[in-house]
């Protein structure tokens, strides 16, 4: 059972933090037709979280979205699988460059130590039922929002080139207002790697989406198209390309192009991420503003993360810093957040030992608009 907040049941387009910046440009592919007209020049507000969120089935998202916002939080769909960002950089001993990754797991360290947004009570039931089939039940009541039940379930895959024998396949959700997502990801060669991705929001589709990506020996290129519709002379198209220039130093860029009927445009975004193996420093710079962040392992139990996003459209930034502390003797792991907008909240996550739960806690203070949220939840299996 699992308390986690999450407003808008099978919405996986990760709505970013208050600043919204050129960074994840590629995180909003997914964003419905009817948003075309913000998607331009303005615009992109992150295209594609893997391409966006299922994109991405990215970003372990964490703190994108601060508390008391009215975007919708991140489900989980914008959890893209972990072997699409292996292997580390810093871990290839063979003397070789070796792949960067994926464009937009380059923050993902970072992010993963902020803490969830925690409000309401979640119960999420997991059960396996066999080596390659897997089901759950979430129910989530809130005050904030309407409250549902989803139903998740997963074929599982098993090849000789994921080296995840865990790996999604097919993957599924609907909930009970009648929206369905449905996701496939396919391993076409050593190399090559598809991604297909369906939304609808009740009876209308909202999203279909198609990524291709191929990792060489030290450079990852993907090219997503999103929402093609000959009809109404629209398409959304995003290019990703890195490069490993040394063992720790990997550059490269994110092309997004918008066209419709009355409007075309595009951004272009540069990156760069510097590692070692203890941390990992990552800068993106576009038309659309621009994200740094920085992440340290102190040690085995005590992971930290800085983050600063600057947005020119909106004319804001925002820093925020959050750490990570692990309990293994406790079976606990707590996570902590504070920015440069007043808020600081904490997500503690306690293993039930020896019952297969975890329970989770959680709270978060605005302290500059004097709201508070709390959260409990029960994860099971």
């Amino acid at each position: 059972m699992t308390f986690l907040y999450s407003p808008a049941p099978l919405q996986y387009l990760q709505p970013e933090s208050p600043v919204e910046t050129n960074a994840g440009v590629a995180h909003t592919v997914v964003r419905r037709e009817t948003n075309h007209k913000q998607l331009s020049l303005g615009i992109l507000r992150k295209l594609c979280a893997h391409m966006g969120s299922v994109l991405a089935l990215s970003s372990n998202p964490g703190h994108q979205n601060w508390p008391f916002s009215k975007d919708p939080l991140p489900s989980r769909w914008d959890a893209h699988p972990a072997h699409w960002d292996r292997p580390p950089r810093w871990e290839r001993k063979d003397g070789r460059l070796p792949n960067p990754g994926s464009f937009h797991s380059l923050h993902r360290s970072c992010k993963d130590v902020f803490p969830h947004q925690i409000e309401g009570v979640k119960m999420i039931i997991n059960k396996t039922l066999s080596s390659f089939f897997k089901v759950s039940h979430t129910l989530h009541l809130s005050a904030v929002s309407p409250s549902y039940y989803r139903f998740h379930v997963e074929h599982l895959q098993s090849d000789d080139y994921s080296k995840d024998k865990d790996a999604p396949a097919l993957i599924g959700e609907m909930d009970s207002s009648g929206s369905l997502n449905a996701h496939a990801l396919l391993h076409l060669t050593e190399r090559v790697r598809a991604r297909t991705v369906f939304q609808s929001q009740q009876s209308q589709f909202v999203t279909w989406q198609f990524e291709t990506e191929y990792r060489g020996s030290d450079f990852t290129a993907a090219v997503t198209v999103a929402n093609p519709d000959i009809l109404r002379e629209s398409v959304i198209l995003v290019a990703h390309f890195l490069q490993s220039v040394s063992s720790g130093l990997v550059l490269g860029g994110e092309l997004v192009y918008h066209r419709g009927r009355a409007e075309e445009g595009g951004i272009l975004t540069l990156a760069g991420q510097y590692s070692r193996p203890n941390w990992v420093a990552t800068f993106n710079a576009g038309k659309g503003g621009a994200h740094a962040s920085y992440y340290h392992r102190a040690n085995k139990q005590i992971q930290v993360g800085v983050e600063f996003e600057a947005s020119t459209r909106t004319q804001e930034t925002t820093t925020s810093f959050g750490y990570q502390m692990e309990l293994p003797e406790a079976n606990m792991v707590f996570r902590g957040m504070i920015n440069s907008r007043c808020i600081i909240g904490g997500v503690l996550e306690k293993r039930l030992t020896p019952l297969p739960a975890t329970l989770i806690m959680g709270a978060f203070v605005n302290h500059r608009g004097d709201k508070l949220q709390v959260g409990l939840g029960v994860n099971v299996g």
